[in-house]
């Protein structure tokens, strides 16, 4: 919650083209759930809410990111390209094996690798696009560092 002087920040909010898949590639990626009505319908049910606006929250039930179904987006063309990011997500690891391990997890899971930093001893990282060309990196942040 904001303190009364400066709001707080709710959620961030992607747009696609179709909201079920990539809040699903998400909440596998993130080990996130579904605000309670907005699971996936039963096999054979109309997906309602996946055409419209999904909410994937921590485990402790405070919404983490949302999903906004849009009728087109055009697909980042970054890092070269007339289509800029616009915004990214940036997600940490405590450790190279980690790096690694979310590398092999966002592969399966549908990302795309755009820029393999993970040798650099300065800052440890990856940049990939989600299914959705969404770009996120997965960063190496010690114990003890920012």
């Amino acid at each position: 919650m904001g303190d009364g002087d400066f709001p707080a920040l709710r959620q961030v909010v992607l747009d696609a083209t179709d909201a079920r898949s990539l809040a699903e590639f998400y909440r596998e990626l993130l080990g996130l759930r579904y605000r309670p009505g907005d699971e996936p319908p039963e096999a054979g049910e109309e997906d309602v809410r996946g055409r419209e606006w999904l909410v994937l929250t921590d485990q402790g039930g405070s919404p983490s990111v949302a999903f906004q179904q849009v009728p087109s987006l055009p697909r980042v063309t970054w890092p070269e390209g007339p289509v800029p990011q616009q915004l990214h997500l940036d997600l940490t690891v405590p450790g190279r094996g980690q790096l690694d391990r979310q590398h092999e997890r966002a592969l399966a899971l549908g990302a795309t690798l755009l820029r393999d930093r993970a040798d650099d001893p300065d800052e440890m990282l990856r940049v990939y696009a989600d299914p959705q060309g969404h770009v996120f990196c997965i960063f190496v942040v010690e114990a003890g560092s920012d």
